[in-house]
């Protein structure tokens, strides 16, 4: 059996359960239910989905193409572009909204190093020996989690996790 072959029998049902999945998972996602868990498995398998489609496609070439024939395609085309279209222009407009974490990160992202104290409940001196303690070295109280995670090559994740997190939390296990 040919390599097209395998790809020609598995193009529908690959097609058919990847829409499955990316179809629950986008459902849960809109309802903000399990984002943790849907959100990463949506994305990633909804991209693959595309080898699939275009493989349903080139198998069903012929069928697909007598549908244009049909007024209802055409009417479902320009629905479907429409809206579409409306999202997208609705988007590019909008200001607010959009992942209230990465928000959070933008803002800790630029906090100083006297911010990052104040939200550790700390002094700048303990969370300077904090960062120094995995090889960032903090020169002012004004430094931001930006520029020393650039000036030392290390992840700004990290750096938040180091300053953020005391030695004896740490420590401690996960309940």
């Amino acid at each position: 059996m040919s390599v097209k072959d395998v790809l020609m029998r598995y193009a529908t049902p690959l097609t058919t359960w990847l829409f499955l999945v990316s179809l629950v998972s986008g459902v849960a996602l809109f309802f903000g239910v399990g984002n943790q868990y849907f959100r990463e498995m949506h994305e990633i398998l909804s991209m693959l989905l595309i080898v699939p489609f275009v493989l349903h496609v080139w198998r069903n070439w012929r069928t697909l193409v007598g549908y244009f024939r049909r007024s209802a395609m055409w009417v479902s085309t320009v629905v479907c572009l429409a809206a579409a279209g409306a999202f997208a222009y609705g988007g590019a407009g909008a200001s607010s909204g959009g992942n209230p974490r990465m928000a959070a990160f933008g803002a800790l992202n630029n906090a100083s190093i006297s911010a990052l104290a104040a939200l550790a409940r700390t002094d700048e001196a303990t969370v300077a020996e904090r960062l120094k303690a995995i090889g960032v070295e903090v020169r002012s109280a004004e430094d931001t989690v930006a520029g020393l995670a650039k000036a030392s090559g290390h992840d700004s994740f990290d750096l938040l996790g180091a300053a953020l997190t005391s030695a004896s939390a740490a420590a401690q296990p996960a309940p």
